[in-house]
């Protein structure tokens, strides 16, 4: 039998980012072996270690190989070695926001599932967490993170200027897609801003309001970022589909991963474009770099939304979610999961596990 055969880039950049992301590979062809899929991997630079390579965070070669790929496998991108550069040139904003708004990856999509078998995990009461499974919908490509920076000297010191835009079209069209996949999960979307303090939560409040009229089998209720953060907490499963602006979504996904145990756990796709980025949420973890402590299970999971969202293989994603929740309710857990009575495994062996179950 002919495989489907796809191009995926691979920027392992940083840190933990060079021992994830082999583990995702490794599901993946395991994967691929089952459901006849062939993936040719091409390896490239991206952050601090291009930086130390060639003198750039994103070189033009990184790229070029990620536009002529089907989609892109990232691990993680910073660390202590590259602080003292300049804001600017630090690997964070000198690869990771440009690589997203060269490939137009404008929609952060983050799925925060409590499995049964990490209720223990988590530092919240049972009763709050169990059933939770929520999706985030954050915009990627504005707000904070693009507008103009600026420092100057005043009398007293100095004064730093950031710029927070939005338009109509960045906010219709992360909406739009909030919309689309509430339609296919319980009906609800939750967009949150801060409409009562700026003018950009205005214009993304009342361009909600407006497109909700398309979606009239939604339900659609608005909430200030400070009441969703304490909401995340209080009762995490009245959110279905969270909708928010790009500090706020970051901000919001980090706490939400606390719900599911670990950030170790939290996967995510960049959507937008033609090409589309797959990472886990968390950082480059310099701290344990090169110890094989590190969870791959964020990635492993980032590849499954790689299989369901870019190639739509949507039998070999589901195979590789099963086979995730099938090691862990075997009680096997990395470091950052570990709870009295569960199986330490390092992070090759919890790879190891998950490709096992797919043969």
């Amino acid at each position: 039998m002919n495989k489907t055969v796809y191009q995926i880039a691979v920027l392992p950049g940083d840190g933990i980012g060079v021992e994830i992301v082999p583990e995702a590979i490794k599901v993946l062809k395991q994967a691929g072996e089952r459901y006849h899929l062939e993936f040719k991997f091409t390896e490239a630079l991206i952050g601090g270690v291009a930086i130390d390579a060639v003198g750039k965070a994103l070189p033009e070669e990184t790229l070029e190989i990620c536009r002529n790929s089907d989609a892109v496998l990232l691990g993680a991108i910073g660390g202590p070695k590259w602080d003292q550069l300049p804001a600017q040139e630090r690997p964070e904003a000198a690869a990771l926001l440009p690589l997203r708004k060269a490939l137009g990856l404008f929609a952060n999509l983050r799925p925060v599932t409590v499995y049964p078998a990490l209720i223990g995990a988590s530092t919240l009461k049972p009763d709050i967490i169990e059933g939770v499974d929520l999706i985030v919908f954050r915009e990627l490509t504005g707000g904070l993170y693009f507008g103009n920076k600026a420092r100057r000297p005043i009398e007293s010191g100095e004064e730093a200027i950031d710029t927070l835009i939005y338009t109509t079209p960045e906010i219709e069209r992360i909406t739009r897609l909030a919309f689309e996949a509430a339609r296919k999960r319980r009906k609800k979307v939750t967009s949150i801003d801060k409409a009562n303090v700026l003018e950009s939560s205005r214009l993304w409040r009342e361009t909600v309001i407006r497109l909700s009229a398309d979606y009239p089998d939604i339900e659609l209720e608005h909430m200030y970022v400070d009441n969703c953060a304490m909401q995340l907490i209080r009762y995490p499963k009245q959110f279905d589909v969270i909708l928010t602006e790009n500090m706020f979504g970051d901000i919001l996904t980090d706490e939400a991963s606390m719900l599911t145990g670990s950030i170790g756990m939290l996967a995510s796709a960049s959507l937008g474009g033609q090409v589309a980025l797959y990472e886990p949420a968390h950082g480059s973890a310099p701290d344990i770099a090169g110890q094989k402590k590190a969870n791959p299970l964020a990635t492993i999971l980032s590849a499954a939304m790689m299989l369901r969202y870019s190639f739509n293989q949507e039998s070999a994603a589901q195979a590789i979610e099963k086979a995730v929740v099938s090691v862990l309710d075997e009680k096997y857990r990395t470091g950052d999961l570990m709870e009295p009575g569960m199986k330490a495994v390092n992070m090759e062996e919890m790879g190891d596990l998950v490709a096992q179950k797919l043969v």
